[in-house]
C-alpha cells in the first residue's frame, strides 16, 4: 500500500512540514508537488508516475512538472479573490517564472491571465491560446518591435519609464494604446536584494515624485488608453504586512488620477509570495496572502469613497515552483577527510542557475530508496567547469550513495527552466507534464545539432 510522501520521510526521519491533516493544502507551502507519494519499490512518485521509471524513459537531468500541483495553486487564487474582493478580480500568471507553451496553456485553461516580460514570451502566450486581453507586457526596456508585437496583438501594457510613453504616443494609431502604469511604492521587504523591486531604488518605474508629472502628460494624450496602475515589491516575500501597506499606497495614486480625469479601473499588486524551498521556510498560504492583499484594497477604496477597481494580481513563483521537480543521475563522489563529500550530478548551474546566482537553498532526495534515513551530510556538486557550481552544500542523504542513483532536488518550478542556459555547451534538459499516471513530453531535450544550428563558420575558416 502506497503511504504519502509527508508520512514515509517522518518515518525515515524527515521533516517535509505539510498543512495539518483535514485542511487544503496551499501548494506553496509543500516541499514536494501535491500528489507525491512512495509507492512500493520505495521509489518516488508524482502524478502517479515513478520517477526512477521516467528517468529510464526520458533521461536527466529531467523536469517533472505535477499538473495537479500546478491547477491547484491556479484554483486556490482565483476562488480566494473570488471570496475575499467584492470586485471583479484576475489572476495574471508571472510567466517568466516558466514560460512554454503547456505552462501557458494550463494556466490560461483555469481563467488566469498572462504577465510576459519579452517579445518571445508574448508569443508563447498567443501561441498557447491565451486571450490577448488578458495578456500583460512588462519591462523597463521593452523594444520599439516588442511594443509594436503588442499594439498588433491589442494586449495591454504596463508602462515602465518615460521613454515608453513617448514611443507609445509615437506608434499610436486610431485606436489608443490600453496601458498601466507602474509606479515604485517604496515599500520594503525582507527578500534578496536582487529581487526586491518596490524600493525607491530599483530600475522598475516610475518614481513617486514624478506621479503629478505622469497623471498630467497621460492625461493630455488621446492616443493612450490608460486603465489603471500596477505596483510589484519583490518576490519570494514571506511578510504580509508590506502587501497589506500596497493596497492603501496605491488606492491614494488611484484617487489622485481622478484629479488629471483619468478615470482608472484596474489595480495591479504585482506578486511576490514565497513558497517553501527547505523545511524552515514558513510561507503564508495562498489563501492567506489573497486575504490580506483582498482587504487592504477593499477597505481603502471604502474610506476613499470609490468603486472597487479590477483587481489583479501577478503570483509566479507561487504558482509554479513546488509543482516541479529536477531528477538526476549520480555520477562520481570525492572525499576529502574531515571536510566534506562531494556528489557529482550530471547537470547543474546550466539547468539551475539560482544557487550561484542567489545562493538559493534546496531540498534533495534519493528517489529510488525513498525509505532509507537521509541521515549523512554530502555536497551536491554540478557538472560545470566552475568551483561554485554547487546545488546544495550538506544536503542530507542516505548512506553509501551509488553511481547511477537517481537524485531529485525540489521545488524546481519557478526560474529553473527559465533561467537555464547552454553553458559549457550543455544541452538543456527535457520536461514531462505528470498526471494520473501518464507523463507527456512538453520540453524535447536539446541535442548537439541543437547548440551547432546558429553557428556560422566563416569560409576562410574551414579547412
Amino acid at each position: 500500500m502506497e503511504t504519502t510522501y509527508n508520512e514515509e520521510m517522518q518515518q525515515s526521519g524527515w521533516r517535509y512540514l505539510t498543512p495539518a491533516s483535514g485542511t487544503e493544502r496551499s501548494p506553496n507551502q509543500s516541499l514536494v508537488p501535491l500528489t507525491t507519494t512512495v509507492n512500493q519499490a520505495d521509489h518516488l512518485e508524482i502524478g502517479g508516475c515513478d520517477v526512477v521509471d521516467l528517468v529510464q524513459k526520458f533521461g536527466s537531468p529531467l523536469y517533472i512538472l505535477d499538473e495537479q500541483t500546478l491547477r491547484t495553486a491556479c484554483r486556490q487564487y482565483r476562488d480566494a479573490f473570488q471570496q475575499y474582493y467584492p470586485g471583479e478580480s484576475l489572476v495574471i500568471y508571472a510567466s517568466k517564472a516558466w514560460s512554454c507553451l503547456a505552462v501557458c496553456a494550463i494556466a490560461s485553461s483555469e481563467g488566469l491571465g498572462m504577465d510576459v516580460v519579452s517579445g518571445g514570451e508574448l508569443i508563447t502566450a498567443l501561441e498557447a491560446g491565451v486571450n490577448p486581453d488578458k495578456i500583460y507586457l512588462h519591462g523597463n526596456n521593452k523594444s520599439r518591435n516588442e511594443l509594436e508585437q503588442a499594439i498588433a496583438a491589442n494586449c495591454r501594457i504596463i508602462v515602465d519609464n518615460w521613454h515608453e510613453l513617448q514611443t507609445l504616443v509615437e506608434l499610436a494609431g486610431e485606436t489608443p494604446i490600453p496601458i498601466l502604469l507602474r509606479l515604485t511604492p517604496g515599500i520594503e521587504c525582507h527578500t534578496h536584494e536582487y529581487i526586491r523591486t518596490g524600493h525607491l531604488d530599483s530600475k522598475f518605474g516610475f518614481d513617486p515624485n514624478q506621479i503629478d508629472e505622469v497623471f498630467r502628460f497621460v492625461s493630455q494624450q488621446p492616443a493612450l488608453n490608460c486603465l489603471g496602475i500596477h505596483a510589484h515589491i519583490g518576490s519570494q516575500i514571506f511578510e504580509l504586512q508590506p502587501h497589506q501597506d500596497l493596497g492603501s499606497v496605491m488606492v491614494q495614486w488611484f484617487t489622485k488620477a481622478s484629479q488629471y480625469g483619468l478615470s482608472l479601473k484596474e489595480l495591479n499588486i504585482g506578486g511576490g509570495l514565497g513558497i517553501r524551498y527547505t523545511e524552515s521556510d514558513d510561507p503564508p498560504s495562498i489563501h492567506a496572502w489573497v486575504e490580506i492583499v483582498a482587504t487592504s484594497v477593499k477597505k481603502a477604496c471604502e474610506a476613499a469613497g470609490i468603486p472597487f477597481p479590477k483587481l489583479l494580481s501577478e503570483p509566479g513563483r507561487s504558482l509554479i515552483g513546488s509543482a516541479c521537480v529536477t531528477a538526476y543521475t549520480i555520477g562520481g563522489q570525492k572525499t576529502i577527510p574531515e571536510i566534506r563529500t562531494y556528489v557529482s550530478i550530471d547537470g547543474g548551474m546550466s539547468d539551475n542557475p539560482r544557487p550561484i546566482t542567489y545562493q538559493s537553498l534546496y531540498r534533495a532526495v534519493i528517489a529510488n530508496r525513498m525509505s532509507a534515513p537521509h541521515t549523512t551530510p554530502v555536497t551536491i556538486a554540478g557538472k560545470h567547469c566552475e568551483s561554485g557550481d554547487v546545488l546544495i552544500k550538506d544536503a542530507p542523504l542516505p548512506e553509501s550513495i551509488t553511481s547511477g542513483e537517481t537524485l531529485v532536488v525540489l521545488a524546481t518550478g519557478a526560474y529553473n527552466y527559465s533561467m537555464a542556459s547552454n553553458y559549457n555547451r550543455i544541452p538543456r534538459p527535457a520536461a514531462v507534464l505528470v498526471n494520473e499516471g501518464e507523463a507527456n513530453l512538453i520540453l524535447q531535450r536539446e541535442t548537439a545539432q541543437d547548440l551547432l544550428r546558429h553557428d556560422r563558420l566563416p569560409e576562410r575558416l574551414r579547412y
